[in-house]
């Protein structure tokens, strides 16, 4: 029997498989948590199990203080996974800010002699790009204006100025988010063995479409590049369409004898 990663405080599985080809472990997007992978991780094909890491400072893990260094959350992720032993055809993925994460900690994997097969990552440019914006510094004001401009419906983000007492419990762990992803500085090393898989959507106003060709440096194995219709959160809508390409990537890529 394969073994699969376990739930712990910072990883929850969100679909268990005993007899896994593939472990899928999912890193969230800014201000966000395991369970915005739930609906993806009910659409993967058989054969793949799926956990999520769970940043701490949100929801059951909200009076514990957040991690706003990109670093020391990478670091922490990889030792999660490390200590568990050694994983049978581990691919992550992650989206906007959890693709940088996810990369970061495939890089920490390596180096720590866990491979990692495909690197799945989705709506955010390659790691060389510079983040301009320094909105963790801004007003809560101007830090939900860009939930708003990213979501894809902006009304379920406006609660947050209707409702200071939400604002107040889920703000802080945006802000913290948004700090890492802004200070985040690449460090120049050799390109990840596995595979990258860069998705990207049509009217994301944080990349175009080109720059997910710009992951292809980060690689010396395949790189794919899969374009979908929508905006920043196009996984929303799509998500079978990508949980279909993850499936296919991992059986085309990695296939078990």
């Amino acid at each position: 029997m394969r073994r699969t990663i376990a739930a712990t405080d910072w990883l929850r599985v969100l679909g268990a498989d005993a007899a896994a080809r593939h472990q899928l472990v999912c890193m969230p997007p800014g201000g966000g948590s395991a369970t915005a992978y739930r609906a993806l991780a009910a659409k993967l094909g058989p054969g793949i199990a799926v956990a999520a890491v769970q940043y701490p400072g949100r929801q059951d893990r909200l009076g514990e203080p957040v991690i706003s260094d990109m670093e020391t959350l990478t670091g922490r992720i990889a030792e999660e996974i490390v200590r568990q032993g050694p994983v049978e055809r581990l691919a992550l993925f992650g989206h906007s800010m959890g693709a940088t994460v996810a990369f970061e900690t495939a890089r920490l994997l390596e180096h720590a002699g866990q491979s990692v097969t495909t690197l799945f990552v989705s709506g955010r440019p390659a790691p060389t790009y510079l983040e301009p914006g320094r909105l963790h510094l801004e007003s809560d004001d101007e830090l939900i204006g860009d939930l708003e401009r990213l979501a894809t419906d902006p009304a379920s983000v406006r609660i947050l100025r209707e409702d200071p007492s939400l604002a107040e419990l889920v703000l802080p762990a945006v802000r913290s988010d948004y700090q890492a992803v802004e200070t985040y500085v690449y460090r120049p090393d050799e390109p990840l063995a596995g595979d990258i898989a860069a998705l990207v959507s049509t009217e994301d106003p944080t990349m175009v479409p080109a720059q997910a060709d710009e992951w292809r440096d980060h690689t010396a194995g395949r790189f794919e590049r899969a374009v979908f219709a929508g905006g920043h959160f196009y996984l929303d809508q799509k998500v079978a369409e990508v949980a279909d390409l993850i499936t296919a990537s991992l059986a085309r890529h990695h296939p078990v004898a």
